[in-house]
């Protein structure tokens, strides 16, 4: 030190409260700092002292009202002592949990080591005033602890702390009379220090709620942005060790800054930023929250707001999460609309008997949702539970829902339905409940419907539920298995997509190859169905042997080895590209392996499987793709048969589109007519449509959840909804009319469906359509004189308003 300043003297003040130089400067007194530079230059020119003159465009301090330039002044200052406790400081801070912990043990960390002495004063009006009372010659100051204490030492009452109305309060001296009264300093508090008060202030200890501040003293968890660990972190950790060497929280979350999309500071004055409550009315406050937690700026890192990314979670999340929740409540409805016992969602216990493999994984993957939320809350880790909840969502609607979709529109019989329709119901209400902290509105819209098949006793709203526990073990093996399974069915789309062979046409075999044997069971077993109908494949084969479709090389894993093996990772590197076919198998069955010394386990290689092509098969008819751990074969040989599904497909397709266009629901009842139509060439009719029509009409009908019929049968009546032709399939083309229902069918290959008494409408024909009509007219025998049952296959009756008949067929369906 130069010795020019001592910490005990007041500092040398040339510059007045209005920017003036004062009388320590004779030559330029009373000249405002920034009009005085040009005399200031002259002057050292005169003494022959100047060295260079000049400007130099830089960034400076404006004042953000008044847009002024700023001047730095030394002021006298209070200041707290930090100084003498920063060894405790220290010790405090490492009893702290921070989310990201670099800041607590970085930043934070540095900024207590190299701390100073806190000035807490400020010369201004307004703000909470000093209390502090000095006698006119500083040798006599008292610090007021309390509003009762200084009505004692003063005699006044007090009834307001603000500055002009307490300044004028005045505290006798203790040395006498004689040596005048105390009055207090001029200065206001920081305002730093009264938030870092805050756990005090907020229940006005010590004056009141003692036992509550020592039950919840220190509190549990605080958030704040990155620059708070020089403002309100900091004055948190040093008023709490000065006063009880405690650190005033346990756990901290530190954010980033956000940011305009252009990087700069968001400002009002540039309006570089889109208004909060536009984004809030367009997109959900859910959607906005949801972005921001899913954003670098829950890590301590800037994040550049961009409106497209809040739209991005209502499109990736919110949207598939509700067409899953509208999914179910569709079908709900259905099951009334079909004349079917209204849905209740069966108990747990029997939906623990299923026996349907997506039950069981869907179950067990909202389990390690919930387990997942749990322990990553538990660590305040809030930017790793969206990307999972995203995940989830797209396991939900794309695979539970997707692969599902017969069994929760009633197709494989009412019972199956109601066990897919329960197991969606919990997996939606357990989703709901572990994600009501992070979308609140959301998840609060879905319960007031789902609580309805609850019963009296659930609760009014969502944020009133208990956050659902984690109930027994994840299935690992099955979550696993799915989780592989789609790999498989992503890996043979690629294939399709690389040899341009659409999901529509089918293939005739796929073969899947990996060592694990429980994953090939279960692909080949449970799963087996499910890879089939969405990758449109007539056989699937599994091959445990990894040598007789590809061969293997291995490869290091540079980023994890990188940093343990320094420069030892050439060698090693070298080493693993060089291992044989059988040392890959050994090391794929150990799980390790040493190289050159160093101890390598399964995560530090990547066995990748190459594809080879099998002996006797032209290269054209077969491709492969894998991902290192699973490899997929695609059998591209087509014949006739293969060529007709992929026409069905095609044919219904093109119905779904057009019921589309009609605005149908999924739940409305239609029927469905076709006609072959001739080509635009020769106006021949296509023999090849009417073929497949015919042969195929089992799926087409499943398929489209609808009765087909020629287009001869659609009654001259009929309320057609939508009608349209469609041409270049097969070669051919062919007319679609989509109508309202008019058609009873009696079918009794049908199984036994219903008995009982049906109401016909006017204008309704009834169509009987069996193998044996000699034991239909039998039955029939006793409605002779309604009925006119014929033999050539289409009986038809026409009945007025308001008949009814009784039907005892034990076969019966009627589409309404």
């Amino acid at each position: 030190m130069a010795g020019i300043i001592d910490s005990n003297e007041d500092l040398p003040d040339p510059v007045d409260a209005d920017g003036c130089f004062t009388e320590k400067v004779e030559d330029f007194k009373g000249l405002h700092v920034k009009d005085a530079d040009k005399a200031i230059i002259a002057a050292v020119k005169t003494k022959g002292r100047l060295v260079s003159a000049g400007s130099i465009s830089h960034s400076y301090p404006f004042c953000w009202r008044s847009e002024s330039p700023l001047i730095y002044k030394a002021v006298p200052s209070w200041f707290v002592a930090v100084e003498k406790i920063k060894d405790n400081l220290l010790k405090n801070n490492k009893l702290t949990y921070w989310v990201p912990d670099f800041v607590k043990d970085k930043r934070f960390h540095n900024w207590l080591e190299n701390a100073r002495d806190w000035a807490v004063s400020r010369t201004r009006f307004w703000g909470t005033p000093l209390p502090i009372w000095r006698s006119s010659d500083g040798k006599e100051i008292v610090v007021i602890g309390s509003v009762k204490e200084l009505e004692d030492l003063s005699g006044h009452k007090v009834t307001d702390l603000h500055r002009h109305k307490i300044d004028h309060i005045t505290i006798p001296s203790r040395r006498g009379p004689e040596f005048g009264v105390l009055k207090r300093v001029e200065d206001v508090f920081d305002c730093w220090f009264e938030s870092g008060s805050m756990p005090y202030a907020y229940i006005h200890y010590p004056f009141e709620n003692t036992e509550l501040f020592e039950h919840n003293f220190p509190g549990d968890f605080v958030a704040e942005g990155l620059d708070q660990t020089r403002g309100w972190f900091y004055t948190l950790m040093v008023l709490s060790t000065a006063l009880f060497d405690k650190p005033a929280f346990k756990n901290l979350i530190c954010n980033g800054l956000v940011l305009a999309a252009d990087g700069k500071k968001m400002s009002k004055k540039l309006r570089n930023y889109p208004p909060p409550m536009d984004v809030v009315s367009k997109y959900g406050a859910d959607a906005l929250r949801l972005y921001l937690i899913n954003s670098p700026v829950v890590r301590a890192e800037s994040l550049r707001f961009k409106e497209e990314g809040v739209f991005a979670v209502v499109k990736d999340v919110f949207l598939p999460w509700y067409n899953a929740y509208r999914f179910l409540v569709q079908n709900a409805g259905r099951l009334v609309i079909e004349g079917h016992k209204p849905f209740t969602p069966l108990s747990h216990k029997d939906l623990q008997n299923s026996d349907n493999v997506l039950d069981h994984w869907i179950n067990s993957a909202s389990q390690s949702l919930v387990r997942f939320v749990h322990e990553e809350m538990e660590a305040y880790r809030l930017y790793t539970v969206v990307p999972y909840l995203l995940k989830f969502v797209d396991n939900l609607t794309n695979i539970y829902v997707r692969f599902n979709r017969k069994r929760l529109k009633g197709r494989t019989g009412d019972m199956d339905c109601r066990i897919a329709l329960s197991t969606l119901f919990y997996v939606l209400l357990t989703t709901c409940k572990a994600m009501a902290p992070f979308t609140p509105f959301f998840t609060e819209t879905l319960y007031q419907n789902i609580r309805k098949l609850l019963g009296p006793t659930a609760e009014r709203s969502i944020h009133f539920c208990s956050f659902p526990p984690v109930e027994g073990e994840s299935d690992e093996r099955i979550e696993r298995s799915v989780t592989r399974m789609m790999t498989v069915i992503d890996l043979a789309r690629n294939i399709r997509e690389r040899r341009n062979k659409a999901l529509k046409i089918p293939l005739m075999e796929m073969v899947v190859v990996h060592p694990d044997e429980e994953f090939l069971d279960d692909i080949s077993g449970k799963l087996g169905e499910y890879v089939k109908e969405e990758l449109n494949v007539r056989g699937l084969i599994t091959c445990n042997n990894p040598l007789k479709y590809a061969t293997l090389r291995a490869e290091p894993d540079f980023s994890l080895l990188g940093k343990r093996l320094g420069k030892a990772m050439g060698v090693v590197a070298k080493e693993v590209k060089s291992m044989t076919q059988d040392d890959i198998l050994n090391f794929e069955k150990s799980g390790e392996v040493v190289v050159s010394g160093h101890h390598l386990s399964a995560g530090d290689i990547k066995v990748i499987r190459d594809f080879k092509h099998p002996d006797g098969v032209n290269k054209e008819d077969i491709d492969a793709a894998g991902d290192g751990d699973v490899l997929v074969v695609l059998d591209l040989r087509q014949d006739d048969t293969l060529m007709d599904v992929g026409t069905a497909r095609e044919i219904v397709n093109r119905v779904q589109k057009l019921r589309k266009k009609a605005g149908l629901e999924p739940t409305d009842s239609v029927e469905i007519f076709f006609r072959t139509l001739g080509s635009k060439n020769d106006g021949q009719k296509n023999n090849t449509l009417e073929r497949i029509f015919k042969m195929q009409a089992s799926y087409i009908q499943e398929a489209i959840g609808s009765p087909i019929f020629e287009m001869d049968m659609l009654p001259s009546d009929a309320v057609v909804l939508a009608s349209e032709h469609f041409d270049g399939v097969a070669n051919g083309s062919f007319q679609i009319s989509i109508a309202r229902p008019s058609i009873c069918i009696v079918d009794d290959k049908l199984g036994n469906l219903c008995n009982g008494n049906f109401d016909l409408v006017e204008g309704v024909k009834v169509y009987l359509q069996s193998r044996d009509f000699g034991a239909l007219k039998e039955e029939l025998s006793m409605f002779n004189d309604k009925l006119r049952v014929s033999l050539d296959g289409v009986p038809e009756v026409e009945v007025t308003h308001g008949q009814h008949f009784f039907l005892s067929l034990g076969d019966l369906k009627r589409h309404t």
